[in-house]
C-alpha cells in the first residue's frame, strides 16, 4: 500500500465527523439525562469511581516501562510524577499539574538525563 496523500475533501470529511463526534459525546448527557430527571444509581455510582480508575490506569502506564537497573534508573520518571502529585494538590488543577509534570519529564529526559 503506497502513502498517497489525502484529497481535500476525505480531510474535510474526516474532520467533519470527528467535530460530530466529539460534540455528540458531550451532547448526550445532557440529552439522555435532562435538568430535573433523576440520575441513575448506577451512573452516579461510575461517576465517583471511574476518575480515580482513570488516573490509576494512566499512572501505571505512565511507570510500566521504567527500569530500576539501568540507566537513567526511573528517576525523570520518579521526579515528574512527585511534580505532579505536589502541584496537584496545592493547585487542585489537572490540567497545570499535568501539563507541568509532562514538560518537566520531557525537559528531564531531553536535556538532563540524555
Amino acid at each position: 500500500m503506497t502513502n498517497l496523500p489525502v484529497s481535500f475533501w476525505r480531510s474535510l470529511i474526516i474532520i467533519i465527523l470527528v467535530a460530530l463526534t466529539t460534540f455528540a459525546t458531550r451532547a448526550i448527557p445532557f440529552i439522555v439525562f435532562p435538568e430535573g430527571k433523576k440520575i441513575p444509581k448506577a451512573v452516579e455510582y461510575l461517576g465517583k469511581v471511574l476518575p480515580p480508575a482513570v488516573i490509576g490506569m494512566l499512572v501505571v502506564y505512565c511507570f510500566k516501562s521504567v527500569n530500576p537497573l539501568s540507566f537513567p534508573f526511573g528517576i525523570p520518571e520518579l521526579i515528574a510524577g512527585a511534580v505532579v502529585v505536589i502541584l496537584h494538590t496545592w493547585k487542585r488543577n489537572n490540567l497545570l499539574s499535568i501539563g507541568v509534570g509532562t514538560i518537566l519529564y520531557m525537559v528531564l529526559i531531553q536535556y538532563i538525563f540524555v
